[in-house]
């Protein structure tokens, strides 16, 4: 059971990887990114999840800056995340993308870097990029975001490194068994996107049922189904109040009742777009 923001997961070349993180998807570059970030590392968050397509590695950059100096933690402490994006997918533009990244980011390394999405006919390269950055030491960890069972069936016939984490869109109405199961025999670590289901799932009458019995949000009560899932989560919020309360979910359990309740809400139910059909 993990019992505190500080815990990490290993991941499968032994880089330690924190549990609970924070996302700044649809998060602009300004004042509001910058303090919610730096808000998170004070209050022990540890890992950042980003990507090139956000449009917002400077500010994030500023705030890791920032929020080392407040704190007096160091670089080695963080866990920082970004990724490629589709039009950038290929051998070369891949490494490219990677550089400009850290650039913006203005830091020396990151600790793990995706494949945005499994763009047909293009990821196999990318991938060989990947592995090319992680050899030389300029990533920590690599891995992909929104690949299905076949399309890491495809990836790992050519690849030299398995990947080291999956990031997929995870929550009680998409709760992604088959890729789970996959994942956990292959030793790739699952993480969670959109965990709250763009808060579409806040009012669910089941969810609210059992918070209501731990005294806890039905946020708080997703998360915690996430990592007794043992999937890594990385809730997005800018607000001082949410990002405090979704840490605060290391004091309760769910019990295997309760987890159970949760799996049944599952609809094979997608927010975002579906990884085999897509046209961005």
């Amino acid at each position: 059971m993990v019992k505190s923001i500080k815990e990490t997961t290993i991941l499968k070349n032994g880089v330690k990887m924190p549990w609970l993180g924070i996302g700044v998807f649809k998060v602009k570059e300004g004042p509001e990114l910058v303090h919610a970030l730096k808000f998170a590392i004070k209050h022990g968050y540890r890992s950042i999840d980003t990507a090139a397509i956000y449009k917002n590695e400077e500010g994030v950059g500023q705030a890791i800056r920032e929020g080392l100096e407040e704190t007096g933690i160091s670089r080695e402490d963080l866990f920082v995340t970004s990724k490629v994006w589709n039009s950038d997918l290929g051998y070369d533009s891949t490494i490219a993308a990677f550089d400009l990244s850290l650039k913006k980011l203005g830091l020396d390394y990151l600790d793990l870097y995706l494949i945005h999405w499994p763009v047909e006919g293009k990821y196999k390269e990318a991938w060989r990029a990947l592995e090319t950055l992680y050899n030389q030491g300029k990533v920590r960890a690599i891995g992909v975001s929104n690949f299905k069972v076949h399309h890491l069936e495809d990836l790992m016939k050519d690849a030299e490194i398995i990947p080291m984490v999956n990031q997929v869109e995870y929550h009680p109405r998409l709760s992604q068994k088959e890729i789970q199961a996959f994942c956990r025999e292959h030793e790739i670590q699952l993480e969670a996107w959109s965990p709250l289901m763009q808060g579409q799932l806040l009012d669910n009458p089941v969810l609210q049922e059992i918070a209501h019995a731990h005294n806890k949000t039905t946020a708080q009560i997703i998360i915690r189904w996430d990592l007794q899932n043992e999937v890594i989560t990385i809730p997005k919020s800018t607000k001082e109040q949410r990002i405090v309360e979704n840490a605060s979910v290391f004091d309760f359990e769910l019990t295997m009742d309760e987890m159970n309740r949760i799996d049944q809400l599952n609809q094979n139910h997608r927010v975002g777009p579906d990884p085999d059909h897509i046209d961005f």
